[in-house]
């Protein structure tokens, strides 16, 4: 009996020890950054984007089911909702649309406490709503748009909980945000950004991935790369930090086309990261680019580069670790408001 207490205690003090705090400068972030993988992105994405899920078109039954899954996910995970309990739903009435009639719908909202800045918080964010079935029947898969990016904040959120359990929590809170009616002119970040859960003051930095498991146009030969928008346009510093964590690990190739201001395209005003930069909140935009079967029924998950998609999730969950946890958050030296417009 006395040397089963013993190992009983032994167990139990070495559970405790999993538990513990520890130093986050002891952590190697691509230990964790390789729990990202091909294979985890693909199965969650053959579901996200299935016919199951009716093309995610806001306020109908295929957005609720996606929902739902995400939801499920992160109740999986053991990542808890900001709101507390089983309530990860942000909703938004119906009526706050000014386009079309649309139903009641809701944000999904995860969230890991900071360690020793928790007021702090770093917003990863995607949005998960398509554009539904046409009136032929046809469902509108968006595997790319944006179940790709979806699925990567699954994974990126994997990838720091299980940082987590090791004793490697994050200096800075994480939200992960995944909104709601981008399709139907960026609604569900228009509503956090005028409904936050936490200050926007205080949010530091938004990540935002829409599309990123396809190859864009005129990219065929570009080999691994992503495209970048925003990164410098509010923080010298922001674009530093996403430079150097690229070149330290990753060594994709940087595009930074569609961040011109000058763009034809505009892509910097045309994502959810737009509420937040409107507000002087630095942001970077991970997008590949358009392609054949943008907002086309032929949106698919048999059509994704899944090896990419790994990689650019992994690019995007080692720059969200050092927003996380360096010293300071990114400093604002091209703010755009005036304190009167604050």
């Amino acid at each position: 009996m006395k040397k089963v207490l013993i190992f009983s205690l032994a167990v139990s003090l070495i559970g405790c020890k999993a538990q513990q705090s520890r130093d986050i400068g002891d952590a190697n972030p691509m230990e964790y950054a390789n729990t990202i993988t091909a294979g985890e992105l693909k199965e969650h994405l053959y579901t996200f984007a299935s016919d199951e899920f009716q093309g995610r078109d806001t306020g109908e039954p295929g957005q609720k089911m996606a929902a739902e899954y995400l939801k499920t996910e992160y109740k999986k995970l053991d990542i808890a909702s900001p709101f507390g309990e089983d309530d990860y739903y942000q909703e938004i009435p119906g009526s706050y649309f000014t386009r079309g009639e649309i139903k009641d719908t809701e944000n999904v909202l995860a969230y890991i406490k900071g360690s020793s800045n928790p007021e702090e918080v770093l917003v990863i964010s995607s949005h998960y709503d398509h554009v539904g079935v046409d009136a032929e029947g046809n469902i509108f898969n968006g595997a790319d748009d944006d179940g790709s990016g979806t699925v990567a904040i699954l994974e990126i959120a994997e990838a720091f909980k299980k940082a987590q359990a090791d004793g490697y929590t994050p200096k800075r809170s994480i939200l992960f945000l995944n909104v709601t009616g981008e399709e139907k002119g960026l609604v569900g970040s228009k509503f956090y950004s005028e409904n936050p859960v936490f200050p926007l003051a205080n949010t530091v930095a938004n990540l935002n991935i829409d599309m990123i498991g396809r190859i864009g146009e005129g990219m065929e030969s570009a080999g691994d790369y992503v495209y970048l928008i925003g990164s410098d346009r509010l923080s010298t510093e922001l674009h530093e930090i996403s430079e150097e964590v690229n070149k330290k690990y990753m060594n994709l190739n940087l595009d930074y086309t569609f961040n011109e201001e000058n763009d034809p395209n505009r892509f910097y005003y045309r994502s959810d990261h737009y509420h937040f930069a409107k507000h002087d909140i630095p942001i970077i935009f991970y997008f590949n680019g358009v392609h054949e079967d943008y907002h086309r029924p032929t949106d698919t998950p048999d059509k994704i580069e899944y090896d990419l998609l790994e990689k650019r999730a992994k690019l995007i969950f080692l720059t969200a670790w050092e927003i996380a946890n360096r010293e300071t958050r990114p400093f604002v030296d091209k703010p755009t408001l005036t304190e009167a417009a604050e």
